[in-house]
C-alpha cells in the first residue's frame, strides 16, 4: 500500500504527467528506517526535510509537523504489515503545482513507501566490498548538493558504472577533483587514530548517519575526527575506509584498487552505534 497525501492505496500508477517530481526532479526525499514501529533518527530527517523543503522554496504546509508525518509514516508501515519488524521507507515530498520550469505555485504533496528488511539492528558485512573513483561527472559544492532532492544522474550513472565494472560502489569527487561521497552515503577514511569525512562544504550529502556517527566519534577518546576534503591520493594510504547511510550503517570498503583495509574501527563503531540505538529507542 502507497499513502499518497494522506491516502492509503494499492494503485502504484498515481503519478499524473505534469507532477513537478517526475517532469523536473522539482521533488525532495527522506530514506528511513524503522524497527518495530520506532523510527529511527527521525527527529534528523525530520529537520533536514524542512530545511531543504526551505532550501527548495517550497511552502511547508501548517500540518506538516513532526506529529503529523510520523503518524503517516507509521500508517503506512500498519497498513503493509510492517509495524511489527523492520521496515526501509521512502518519503517524497514535491512540489503540487503546473507550470513549466517557472511552478505556478509553491504548495507540496507527499507520497509514502514501504518494505521489509532483515535484520533489526546493524550488522558488519565482512563481504568482499570493492570501490573505485567515478570521474565521469563532478559533484558541484553548494547548498543544493547536500539535500536529497530527485536529481541523482551522477549517482544513477555511477550505479551503472559500477555493475559494468564488477564493483560494489563507487566515490564522488566534487569540481575540485576530492572525494566527497560514495553513491549512496557518506565517507569516512581512518589513518591511525584520525578519521576525516569531508566537510558539508565539498558538496556531500548531509546524511543523517553522517551526523549519528560524527556525534558518537566526538564522545571517543581514542579517536580524532577531521572534516576535511579527502584527497584521492590519500585513499592509498589510509587504514580504513567505510561508506555510512541508514539503512547499512556502516559499510567496509575492503579494496580500492590495490590498496586492501581492515575495518577494527569500522566494527568498534558499530557496536558504539548499535548500542546509541538500543539506549534512544
Amino acid at each position: 500500500m502507497i499513502n499518497f497525501n494522506g491516502t492509503l492505496t494499492d494503485n502504484t500508477r498515481i503519478l499524473t504527467p505534469d507532477n513537478r517530481g517526475f517532469a523536473y526532479g522539482d521533488a525532495l526525499f527522506e530514506t528511513l528506517k524503522a524497527s518495530h514501529g520506532s523510527i529511527l533518527f527521525w527527529e534528523d530527517h525530520y529537520f533536514r526535510l524542512m530545511a531543504s523543503m526551505r532550501i527548495m522554496r517550497m511552502d511547508i504546509p501548517m500540518t506538516f509537523t513532526m506529529e503529523f508525518l510520523e503518524a503517516e509514516i507509521l500508517k503506512t508501515l500498519e497498513a503493509n504489515s510492517l509495524h511489527t519488524q523492520t521496515a526501509r521507507i521512502k518519503l517524497t515530498v514535491y512540489r503540487d503545482a503546473e507550470g513549466l520550469y517557472l511552478p505556478q505555485g509553491h504548495d507540496v504533496g507527499y507520497m509514502i513507501t514501504a518494505q521489509a528488511l532483515d535484520s533489526d539492528f546493524y550488522l558488519l558485512d565482512e563481504a568482499p566490498y570493492v570501490v573505485d573513483l567515478f570521474k565521469d561527472y563532478f559533484v558541484a559544492p553548494g547548498l543544493l548538493s547536500t539535500i536529497k532532492s530527485n536529481n541523482k544522474l551522477i549517482h544513477v550513472l555511477g550505479s551503472i558504472y559500477a555493475q559494468e565494472n564488477d564493483l560494489q560502489n563507487c566515490l564522488l569527487l566534487n569540481t575540485d577533483k576530492q572525494v566527497v561521497e560514495a553513491l549512496n552515503g557518506n565517507v569516512f577514511m581512518v589513518k591511525g587514530q584520525v578519521i576525516k569525512t569531508p566537510p558539508l562544504e565539498q558538496g556531500c550529502l548531509k546524511g543523517v548517519m553522517r551526523k549519528q556517527l560524527i556525534d558518537v566519534i566526538q564522545k571517543l577518546p581514542d579517536y580524532q575526527l577531521e572534516e576535511v576534503a579527502i584527497s584521492p591520493f590519500e585513499l592509498q594510504k589510509a587504514d580504513e575506509l567505510f561508506v555510512t547511510n541508514v539503512i547499512r550503517g556502516i559499510q567496509p570498503v575492503t579494496q580500492y584498487r590495490k590498496k586492501a583495509y581492515g575495518f577494527t574501527v569500522a566494527k568498534d563503531l558499530l557496536g558504539k552505534l548499535n548500542a546509541k540505538i538500543r539506549l534512544t529507542s
